[in-house]
């Protein structure tokens, strides 16, 4: 993985989206000595995306096997509503 400053970036930002999009190379912005943000392959945000969606299903299939239940009432009570 390669770090640059966001000043580098800024000058070579064609060249950084280059590197990443073409050359699948994720490269971490920083400023002031401190990891920013990264610029990554596009493969990489959506393999992300689908482990976010599976945890999400995951965690929705468990709450459904929960028993008991709120009633929408109290719910909107206890939510000011």
């Amino acid at each position: 993985m390669t770090t640059i400053t966001t000043v580098k970036a800024r000058a070579k930002f064609s060249d950084v989206v280059t590197k990443a999009a073409f050359e699948k190379e994720r490269i971490v912005l920083t400023r002031n000595g401190k990891e920013l943000v990264a610029v990554v392959p596009i493969e990489d945000v959506l393999l992300l995306e689908e482990l976010e969606n599976r945890a999400d299903v995951r965690a929705a299939r468990k709450a459904l096997k929960e028993k008991g239940s709120i009633p929408w009432e109290k719910v909107k009570a206890d939510l000011g509503l």
